[in-house]
């Protein structure tokens, strides 16, 4: 077995410093040992150390909490989910620890450069009803967006087209000539300065398609590192976030058909935050 883990895991690990400290082990639990026979069709278990993690800003507001849901306001920059180099800064792993909650899990997602409104499902017990629920859209989900105002652009308007995003791209894309599969309503709210604070209704949820949709009418939002061109910012540049707001969720819930409405605490334009307090009540 030892030979074999070295083969496999050495670029990943000292495989001699964790057989020797017994964090490698099977499925019963038992360390592995480097002189163990070698096993085909055998699990082996261990946890690589984490890189160390730069601290992302702001404020991670707790909009409201009850049994069955959380209810979270999210700053930018901060993932919801453990993913690639964001495992301990993210939204879960954070509040999993300070609120007490290890079943914790979010029922939908924001992108890490968006901010505001993120629900999640306290237990494993409520996921199933609360994610049924986001999966068939019963859900109303409002963003703000702050982008130039274009003279000659007709609002409201309801964009639609086909969106795909490849495994590996930074950017997605609309494709011609196919099926529509995203829909936003977007509407002028209010002007500040030469830029228009923008009221954005999807009824669909695909990967960057209110930045996509904006895009497209020539208003690309503020702040989008992506849009419409890739400027290549490091993921630990808090700088400057891009003002996309999540700011109203409103459902009827699913279990006592109470109807539920949320609004988020901030407002744009968004500011860089410098706070190391990740939570608020």
């Amino acid at each position: 077995m030892g030979a074999w883990l070295h083969e496999r895991l050495a670029e990943h690990i000292d495989v001699s410093a964790f057989l020797d400290q017994h964090r490698i082990v099977y499925e019963s639990g038992e360390p592995a040992a480097g002189s163990d026979p070698y096993r085909s069709h055998t699990f082996v278990w261990f946890h690589r150390d984490l890189a160390e993690e730069k601290f992302v800003p702001g404020t991670l507001h707790i909009v409201h909490r009850d049994e069955r849901i959380v209810v979270i306001d999210k700053p930018p920059f901060l993932s919801t989910i453990p993913r690639g180099k964001h495992v301990q800064q993210s939204v879960v792993v954070r509040l999993r620890a300070e609120l007490g909650l290890p079943e914790l899990s979010p029922l939908h997602r924001l992108d890490r450069v968006t901010s505001g409104l993120l629900v999640m499902a306290t237990e494993r017990r409520w996921r199933g009803e609360y994610q049924t629920m986001f999966q068939r859209g019963e859900i109303a989900k409002t963003y703000r967006a702050l982008a130039p105002v274009r003279p000659g652009l007709e609002l409201p308007v309801t964009v639609h087209n086909h969106l795909a995003k490849q495994r590996g791209r930074l950017q997605a894309e609309v494709v011609a000539d196919a099926p529509n599969n995203a829909e936003s309503l977007i509407e002028l709210e209010s002007v500040i300065g030469d830029l228009g604070v923008y009221r954005l209704t999807p009824t669909t949820g695909r990967t960057h398609q209110l930045r996509l949709h904006m895009l497209g009418l020539g208003v690309p939002i503020s702040g989008d590192p992506l849009y419409p061109v890739v400027r290549g910012v490091p993921v630990e540049d808090f700088s400057t976030p891009l003002q996309l707001l999540a700011s109203n969720v409103a459902f009827t819930d699913p279990i006592d058909g109470s109807a539920r409405r949320f609004a988020s605490v901030r407002s744009l334009p968004l500011a860089a935050e410098d706070s190391t307090r990740s939570t608020s009540g």
